[in-house]
């Protein structure tokens, strides 16, 4: 059993992180869907993956960049995506591997 103190010193927040922070990806990991902050003004949803207990997000212009790509090369099992700017910004280009 742990005290209140060593859960506290070992707390770390939750992050999401973005899928273009990973050196590839499989296409074959599980997508699932969040809602945050539902029933308020302040919701928003997003899809994420999970790696090694890490969420990563996975924006839908990278989905849809991928379908086309799939459409092409259905065989691909790996993909690399690289991020360009920040906020609304935001650019993806996936790239397959």
């Amino acid at each position: 059993m742990t005290t209140i103190r060593e859960n506290a010193m070992a707390y770390e927040p939750k992050e999401t992180k973005n899928i273009a922070d990973l050196e590839k990806v499989n296409t074959e990991l599980e997508l699932k869907h969040k809602i945050v902050n539902e029933g308020t003004p302040e919701q928003f949803e997003y899809d994420y993956t999970e790696v090694d207990g890490v969420e990563y997000r996975v924006p839908l212009s990278v989905q849809k960049q991928l379908k086309t790509h799939l459409e092409e090369k259905p065989d691909a099992t790996e993909f690399k995506v690289k991020k360009t700017g920040t906020g609304m910004s935001t650019e993806y280009t996936v790239m397959l591997l």
